[in-house]
């Protein structure tokens, strides 16, 4: 009943003294030092509402034109959580011209897939491999996200995106690490057969906190995301610090002004000369 009863949880601790910080200028003469190894900074921020990256691609704005445009000729691969599943349904739910055809699925696992005819557009979401820790699923209907990289073609007209985390939550990170080291193998192999192959990747994020779910595991996860594909020719949404930086409370699923701005990110990964 102690959780229960707002005695230490989600309480603000109190400054005992001064709840001010002083910074001093440079001493004169004081040497520069920067680490070559560690980075410390955020990955962007908002202004008015919108993601401003600092460093990589611009992001621009997409709607829903631009979004066809963009994705015009492209099948696009999703693979991962309810997380990923957002961005499927955003587009859903964005583009007039996108029909999702019914593979009697449930609305949690699917598989999921949806067509542009007009557009030769074709978006695919499928559930990653176990553990997973929702409602019950045939074993059939999962994949394990390695071995669905391994079954791409790849090319310029292919792009994957993949974003898993939350269901590793009550695991040892051990286990993360295991899985992230086989999907890295798949896409090393993706990139030698298909280089122009656009491959992006959704971080984890903060969530609401309740007596099961901390953000300290999930910040190992994203350490190990962020330490595991770099140097490899990918894209990286940075959901840890785009919903960090919001103002909205923080939610497993971020909220849709928080998609939208993914969906840019995505967009502007894919396309990087096109917006509007």
């Amino acid at each position: 009943m102690l959780f229960f009863s707002g005695v230490n949880l989600k309480v603000y601790i109190r400054a005992s003294g001064p709840a001010n910080v002083t910074v001093l200028p440079k001493k004169e003469g004081q040497p520069e030092v920067e680490s070559s190894i560690v980075k410390v900074g955020p990955s962007g921020y908002y202004y008015q509402g919108v993601w401003q990256a600092l460093g990589g691609t611009t992001v621009r704005q997409f709607k829903a034109p631009a979004i066809s445009q963009c994705l015009k000729g492209k099948v696009v691969h999703m693979h991962g959580d309810s997380t990923v599943r957002q961005f499927f349904e955003f587009l859903d739910a964005a583009l007039p011209g996108l029909r999702v055809f019914d593979l009697h699925s449930t609305r949690q696992i699917g598989p999921f897939v949806a067509l542009d005819y007009a557009n030769n557009i074709l978006v695919k979401f499928r559930f990653h491999g176990p553990p997973i820790q929702s409602a019950h699923v045939s074993n059939s209907k999962l994949r394990y996200i390695a071995n669905e990289i391994d079954g791409l073609i790849g090319g310029t007209d292919i792009v994957v995106v993949f974003g898993i985390w939350a269901h590793f939550r009550t695991y040892p990170v051990q286990l993360y690490i295991r899985r992230l080291q086989s999907i890295r193998r798949a896409v090393v192999r993706l990139l030698d057969r298909a280089p122009g192959t656009v491959v992006i990747i959704r971080t984890g994020n903060p969530r609401d906190l309740s007596q099961i779910n901390s953000d300290w595991h999930s910040l190992q996860c994203y350490k190990v995301l962020k330490t595991m594909f770099k140097g490899l020719n990918v894209h990286l949404i940075d959901a840890w610090e785009m919903v960090l930086a919001h103002h909205l409370p923080h939610n497993v699923h971020p909220p849709p002004p928080i998609i939208e701005n993914m969906i840019n990110v995505l967009l502007s990964y894919t396309c990087p000369q096109m917006g509007g």
